[in-house]
Order: C-alpha cells, then sequence, then structure tokens
C-alpha cells in the first residue's frame, strides 16, 4: 500500500509559501482570517492509484503560520458528489459533518466551514481573504457598484450569503458564469480569488487587494470620519497612559461581570483619530461586519461619550451607567432573534470598550485573544473608513450577525475547545523574578496558565525570564526596586496596561545579610526591613488598590521564611523581618477577606540549589555559621530536616499554586512550611 502522507509536494509546498506570504501582511488578511487551497494528486493509501485531492487550511488555522499539519486534506470527487446530496440552504449546516467522509487518508487538519468554496470553484488555487479594503467595499452601501467601478468584469460582485456550502455553490457559478473574472468581492464579507497556479492565484489576490486601497485612497474623501470633536482629541502620550492605567481595573470588572478576562490596551494613531471625529458614535453603534471581526469584538463595542479631561470619578461612574445599559441592549438584542433551539446567550459584557482621548481597551480569554480582538477591531476602524470614504457604511444586518455569533456550527467549535487551565484568565505579579525561587513561581503560574508580570530589580533578568515564558502574550518584565512608591506604582500601571489588571501578587523579592548581633549594623537592619517589610507592604497596598476596583477579589501571597518563627544564631535582622512578613499576611487576610482577597504565606527553608539570596553571599555565610562547605550546604540542611530531602524554589512555586490554582478557596491567612520538616519550626 502507498503511504497517504505522500502529497503532491510541488502543490503543498508552492500552498504554504503563499498562506504565509499572504497571511504575514495584515492588509491582506486578518489573523487567523480566511483561507486557502490547492490541488493535485497524491496515492491512494490501498490501492496507490493517483487520487485528485485539494488540500486547504482547516479550521482555526493561522495563514501566515501555517504548515502542513495544518492543512485538511479532502478527495475531490467525494467533496463534489455532496453537491448531488445537497439538501438546500436551510440545511446546508449538515454538510460540515459530510466533509469528514470526504478526508483522504487520516485527513489532517479538520475541514472549515469554507471548504465547499475551495473544492466547488473550478481552478487549481483558491484564496479567501479578509483585507479592509475588500471588506470596506464589501460593506460600502453602493458595494456592488463600486466594485464594477473598481474593477470592471474582473471582479464581481456576490451577495451576502452566509459562509457555508451555498456560498461555495454561489462562487462557484459566479465564476463559471464570468470566465473573464480572477475573482469576487462577497458582500459584508470579504473577498475570494483564483488561479491555475499558485503564483497566478498570489497575484490576482493581491492585485484585488492593492486595487481596492488605490480606488479608495484616490476615490474617497479625506476626512470619512467627519471633523474632529471639540476636546475629544487624544490626550498627550504620558497623561494618555496614566488615564489608561487609573481607568483600567474598572473596565475589567466591566468586561469581566460574566466571567473573568485578560485585557489588552492599544493608543494606535487609527483607533485615537477614530474616536476624536465627529461621527464615530453613529459608526461604533453600527457594529462590525466581517464575521471574523464580531465574532471577536461582539456585533458592537462599548463606547465613554465624555471628553477625557472629564474628572476621573465622573467618567468611573459614566462608564457603570454605560455597562449597565450595555448588558441590557445586548440581552434584548438576543431575545430580538434567538431561536427556541438557539444556543444560550454566553454573556453580555463588552469585548471592546472605547475610550475617547484615551485608547480602546479588548478583551478575551487570554491575552492573545484580547490582542487580537483589539486587532479586529482596528481593521473595522480601517474597514468605516474605506466604505465611508466612497460611500456610507453598511454593514450586515443586526439578524445575519446573530445566526453567526449563535451559529450552531460555531457553538460546536467552543465545545471541542480543551477546558481551561486552573489559572486562564488570572494576571499575576511577582517580585524578585528574575532567579530563583520567583522566577522558578512565575515559570509554575504561567505553566497553569496564568499571564506574569516579572519583577525584578535586574532588568535584564527579567526580560531573560519573560522571553523563557513566552513574550509579551505570556509575560512582560518590569524593572522596580521594592523599597521605591513610585517604581510600584509604575509596575501596577505596566501591569494592568499589559493585561488589564492584576489577581494574584507574590511578594518574594528578598535579601539577607546573615551576621551576630554585635556586628549588624543599622544600615544591614535597615535595608533588609526595606526590602522586604517595607517592601511588601507597598506591592501589598498597590495589588490592593487594583483589586478592589477589579471586583474580582484576588490572591497576595508572601514568600517569608522558616526563621519567621524559629530562633536561629547569627541572622537577628533577616528572621525578625520575616516575622514583620508573616504577620503582615495575617492583618492583611483580616482586612481585605471582605472584598475577597486572601493573603496567605509559604515558610521555605535552605532553598540553596537556584537561590538568588543564597548566591548573593547568605550561602557563604550561613556554610560558615554550620562548618560545612558552601558547595555542600544544601545537603546539609536536607539532613536535618524530617524528610531528609533538600528543597528546591520548584517545591515553593508547587505551594505557590496550592494556594492559588483554585482548591483552596475557602483558605487565608495561612503559612505553609515548605522545609522537609523542621520541627523547631511547626506553626502552633
Amino acid at each position: 500500500m502507498a503511504s497517504a502522507t505522500s502529497p503532491d509536494d510541488s502543490a503543498v509546498g508552492a500552498l504554504l509559501g503563499r498562506s504565509n506570504r499572504l497571511g504575514s501582511d495584515p492588509r491582506n488578511t486578518n489573523y487567523a482570517g480566511g483561507n486557502t487551497s490547492a490541488k493535485g494528486t497524491a496515492p491512494d493509501p490501498v490501492t496507490g492509484a493517483d487520487t485528485e485531492l485539494m488540500w486547504v487550511k482547516g479550521s482555526g488555522g493561522d495563514l501566515g503560520t501555517l504548515t502542513e499539519p495544518g492543512l485538511a486534506v479532502l478527495r475531490l470527487d467525494r467533496l463534489r458528489a455532496l453537491t448531488q446530496v445537497y439538501p438546500g440552504v436551510e440545511r446546508e449546516d449538515e454538510m460540515v459533518a459530510a466533509f469528514d467522509y470526504c478526508l483522504h487518508g487520516k485527513g489532517g487538519a479538520a475541514p472549515s466551514i469554507d471548504t465547499a468554496m475551495h473544492g466547488l470553484v473550478d481552478a487549481a488555487h483558491v484564496d479567501h481573504l479578509h483585507p479592509d479594503s475588500g471588506i470596506a467595499l464589501a460593506c460600502a452601501a453602493d458595494g456592488e457598484a463600486l466594485t464594477k467601478e473598481c474593477f470592471g468584469d474582473s471582479v464581481v460582485w456576490v451577495p451576502w450569503r452566509r459562509p457555508g456550502f451555498q456560498l461555495g455553490l454561489d462562487i462557484a457559478a459566479v465564476k463559471e458564469a464570468h470566465p473573464q473574472a480572477i475573482g469576487c468581492v462577497l458582500g459584508g464579507h470579504g473577498i475570494t480569488a483564483w488561479g491555475a497556479t499558485s503564483e497566478e492565484c498570489e497575484r490576482n489576490s493581491l492585485h484585488i487587494i492593492r486595487t481596492a486601497e488605490t480606488f479608495l485612497a484616490q476615490r474617497g474623501k479625506a476626512e470619512p470620519f467627519g471633523p474632529e470633536l471639540d476636546g475629544y482629541g487624544p490626550l498627550p502620550e504620558g497623561e494618555r497612559r496614566a488615564r489608561a492605567a487609573a481607568l483600567a481595573p474598572l473596565l475589567r470588572s466591566i468586561a469581566s461581570q460574566d466571567r473573568p478576562q485578560v485585557g489588552h490596551f492599544t493608543d494606535s494613531p487609527e483607533v485615537l483619530d477614530f474616536l476624536s471625529r465627529a461621527e464615530h458614535p453613529r459608526l461604533a453603534a453600527l457594529g462590525t461586519s466581517c464575521p471574523d471581526h464580531f465574532l471577536r469584538t461582539k456585533v458592537r463595542p462599548l463606547v465613554l461619550d465624555l471628553p477625557p479631561t472629564t474628572p476621573l470619578d465622573e467618567a468611573a461612574e459614566r462608564l457603570r451607567a454605560l455597562h449597565t445599559a450595555y448588558r441590557e441592549e445586548y440581552a434584548a438584542y438576543y431575545r430580538r432573534h434567538a431561536a427556541p433551539d438557539s444556543p444560550a446567550m454566553r454573556g453580555a459584557d463588552p469585548a471592546i470598550i472605547l475610550v475617547p482621548g484615551v485608547g480602546m481597551f479588548s478583551y478575551g480569554k487570554d491575552k492573545q485573544t484580547a490582542r487580537v480582538a483589539g486587532e479586529f477591531y482596528v481593521n473595522a476602524v480601517n474597514v468605516m473608513r474605506g466604505a465611508e470614504a466612497v460611500s456610507s457604511y453598511r454593514p450586515i444586518e443586526e439578524s445575519e450577525k446573530f445566526r453567526i455569533e449563535y451559529w450552531e456550527l460555531e457553538e460546536a467549535k467552543l465545545r471541542r475547545m480543551p477546558a481551561p487551565k486552573p489559572l486562564a484568565a488570572r494576571i499575576a505579579l511577582v517580585t524578585g523574578a528574575g532567579s530563583g525561587i520567583g522566577k522558578a513561581i512565575a515559570h509554575r503560574l504561567v505553566a497553569e496558565g496564568a499571564c506574569v508580570v516579572v519583577a525584578d530589580l535586574d532588568g535584564d533578568n527579567a526580560a531573560a525570564v519573560a522571553e523563557e515564558l513566552g513574550g509579551p502574550d505570556k509575560a512582560v518584565a518590569v524593572t522596580v526596586d521594592v523599597t521605591s512608591e513610585e517604581q510600584i506604582e509604575a509596575a501596577f500601571a505596566a501591569a494592568v496596561l499589559a493585561f488589564g489588571g492584576v489577581d494574584l501578587v507574590v511578594n518574594n523579592a528578598g535579601i539577607s545579610i546573615s551576621k551576630p548581633l554585635l556586628e549588624t549594623t543599622a544600615r544591614d537592619w535597615d535595608l533588609q526591613h526595606d526590602i522586604m517589610a517595607r517592601g511588601s507592604f507597598l506591592v501589598s497596598r498597590a495589588a490592593a488598590k487594583v483589586m478592589i476596583e477589579q471586583k474580582l477579589g484576588g490572591d497576595i501571597v508572601y514568600i517569608a521564611s522558616k526563621n519567621a518563627v524559629f530562633a536561629g544564631p547569627n541572622n537577628i535582622a533577616y528572621s525578625a523581618v520575616k516575622a514583620d512578613q508573616a504577620h503582615q499576611v495575617r492583618l492583611l487576610a483580616a482586612e481585605l477577606g471582605e472584598h475577597g482577597i486572601r493573603v496567605n504565606g509559604i515558610n521555605p527553608d535552605g532553598v540553596v540549589r537556584g537561590s538568588g539570596i543564597f548566591a548573593g553571599g547568605w550561602g557563604a555565610q550561613r556554610a560558615a555559621v554550620y562548618g560545612v562547605e558552601e558547595a555542600k550546604l544544601g545537603e546539609f540542611y536536607a539532613q536535618r530536616t524530617l524528610l531528609k530531602r533538600e528543597v528546591l524554589p520548584e517545591h515553593v512555586a508547587n505551594a505557590v499554586f496550592a494556594l492559588t490554582g483554585g482548591q483552596l478557596t475557602h483558605t487565608t491567612g495561612l503559612h505553609i512550611p515548605v522545609d522537609a520538616g523542621v520541627a523547631a519550626a511547626f506553626l502552633r
């Protein structure tokens, strides 16, 4: 038998190259939007005979990063035979399941809803894309006439139809009836192009996109969004970002009433210009049009209708009122269009919040989803600009948006998604995370689904750890001296601008100087208390301010020490400050509980390997006290424990996760020993 994985390498290679080039340029299509295909031959896995196949981007993939495993592979004879059993547009959703019976071999990725478009069009190569310029024509009030004016008879208008089997039939019929055409504009949606070769198909796609761009620029009016609104211009950058940081916790609470969300902020020129213009309230209320857009952004955003110089408390009060109205309007939208068999309403909070003079806040289940939602709304702004420049913006009907938003096929896609990780949608800030215990904690939190702000005095170390963790969709670095109120405030501002807020804070930053009482200077005492006692207080105070405003509860964890309860020799300053931290846990647990904020502590001991404190001189000092070689200090500590096991940074990270990962939901004010068993440090 022939291998089922022996494709026409030239067809697949050309398809992937074309897909990556098209998908890497945001002018051509949005993230994960559109799909491409190629037809060719490969051996049948049973008979070995050459078989006509189609390789097409599978469901959920991204063109810019597409690889061969992301392609669905289907037999063309079986795919074309589906036209003989097609039950009609009212039952076209049934055809998606039928694609599974057309798969070749193991089939590759799951076929998308657009598979029929690619398979039924009589061309070896097909591209379906969502360029802003193409959608601008597709969403213009007189889009059909403008398409004719822009392209003549080389590109044909196809009226709006929901993606599916019937749209594939429609496009196939258009191509057959217009042999001179290189593609079409799909009303309210995007473009489709084709070609006999991969090169020709790509050339035709780019011709449609660039020609539409030129047409809109040359034919369009200069200020499609109208004149500037008095007082709605962008604030200066520093003021703008300070106001964004001040509003972010409240806005996250607005976006997270139904379920916690991660946020993303952008103050790009396109957004700020749109919000400064007279037509932005009308256009924002019309909502987005392309299905890829409103599935990410909801049908319309929440827009603050006050200038950016409005006092902050007045703006906050207005935002709360607008949120109440938004939820009521969204529920009414659902009731207007829901059928008895429609999926349940998924939530009534906005995914996009627009604040004139400041920028756009977008939200999703994780950072990438939130960021992409914002990118899609920028696409929508570009679409509105283009449509208004040459005509007027007219998105698809609200009822059609609902049909797609609450489409059973979309619901099925959501059901197939993996269960969220325990810390999904939670945002953590870890101090001293550039090395040792803090670094291990940051790694564990990201592994469990959290976004992490890596805070450290050593900015280079913090940046390196953030990169290890996966970059800005997973972690960001901030340089912060925890003894500085200003730097702590700046760190939390960076956190809320990066991820929308903060839910979980780990007070881990520390230092230790081991000396007998008579050799301990006032500077030794003050330095350790400044960093660990004062620093933890300042960080916890800043964290509580954000968490209370968010109304999502939260966790504050102190990395204290066995020395908080155990009296050992030659470390009066260190042990005293650890006792201070331990009591801060109790005090804050008592005070913050009414806000759903849990405060707990961890008492490690003997964490030598990988520890920044031990590497910084503490190890040598303690080794001298106990009369052992510094290299064997970890072994020494292990042998004095009940379990005879060495404690590593990862063990402390495990304890942080145990406290915050969702199982100990009713625990606050607790200290967990992570010391392998030191009887003298047992809590009483």
